[in-house]
């Protein structure tokens, strides 16, 4: 999916609050904004979302000295999903159908998105959270689950911290032997990595690898090879959230993609309304 001019926007956004997060020096904050845009008017503009996206943080980590300027957001994050976990437990296991009621709960997690909003507060996250087992899912929630159950290996592609939390209770009410998590490679946004990924409790019921890059989204080329090599066995992929859309929706791959729809681009690409919370199969 290629960069449309609508998301130059939320890039120059993205690194305006970045700079916020390293410094509250406002002439260096201007420095970093200048730095972002002066790429912008020096790269291919032909790149996905997320390719850009790359750029831009790389630059800023580069300005500022700091390797992950989202690292105090992203605790934050991990530590409301935790502390929510269990209440949703109990709510999935009163629901009439807990499977169901996981899924969903994936999705509204997708919230979690630095990315897609500046200043993302808690109330956002636990009014989504709390209002998502009432809601439709755009999308075949019986058709992805008899597929996930049925495929021999799977490759879940992670999205966000605190969001990740989310991704363990589904995993595990799936129960599939044959799951691989994949987070990503360095820091990027508010991005899951490793360190988020064992915060959630994943390494004690998943398989977990990075992907190899920096890109808030799946750039295949960009990624190992050992992640390259798990997604081609794979025949089955989740893949969560804009970003990892972004980059894969083109792929000729068993894709279920599972995400809010978070902007018009998107709702534009999908045909479902901002807001919604969405399954949509590729390949």
């Amino acid at each position: 999916m290629k960069l449309k001019l609508d998301c130059v926007p939320c890039l120059v956004r993205h690194s305006i609050e970045a700079a916020r997060f390293v410094s509250s020096d406002e002439s260096f904050q201007k420095v970093i904004v200048d730095s972002v845009l002066s790429t912008l008017l020096n790269t291919d503009l032909s790149q996905s979302p997320p390719a850009l996206a790359k750029l831009i943080h790389r630059r800023i980590r580069e300005i500022s000295g700091i390797a992950d300027p989202y690292k105090e957001a992203k605790r934050k994050f991990n530590a409301l999903a935790s502390s929510m976990i269990e209440g949703l437990k109990i709510q999935i296991n009163r629901s009439p159908n807990p499977l169901h009621s996981t899924v969903k709960l994936a999705i509204a997690g997708n919230i979690i998105d630095s990315g897609a909003k500046t200043g993302l507060s808690e109330k956002d996250i636990t009014d989504t959270i709390n209002s998502v087992f009432s809601e439709t899912v755009m999308g075949d929630i019986d058709e992805f689950i008899k597929n996930v159950l049925k495929a021999k290996d799977i490759l879940f592609l992670a999205d966000n911290a605190g969001e990740i939390f989310f991704d363990s209770l589904l995993i595990e009410k799936l129960g599939h032997p044959n799951i691989i998590l994949a987070v990503r490679g360095y820091p990027v946004i508010n991005d899951a990595t490793i360190e988020d990924a064992a915060a959630a409790g994943l390494h004690k019921i998943v398989n977990i690898i990075e992907n190899g890059s920096d890109a808030p989204g799946t750039v295949l080329e960009e990624c190992s090879e050992d992640f390259r090599r798990h997604f081609a066995q794979a025949d089955l992929v989740i893949a969560k959230g804009q970003g990892n859309y972004e980059t894969l929706s083109d792929e000729k791959k068993n894709i279920y993609f599972l995400l809010k729809i978070k902007c018009p681009v998107i709702a534009e690409h999908t045909g479902f309304p901002v807001g919604s919370n969405a399954i949509i199969r590729s390949g």
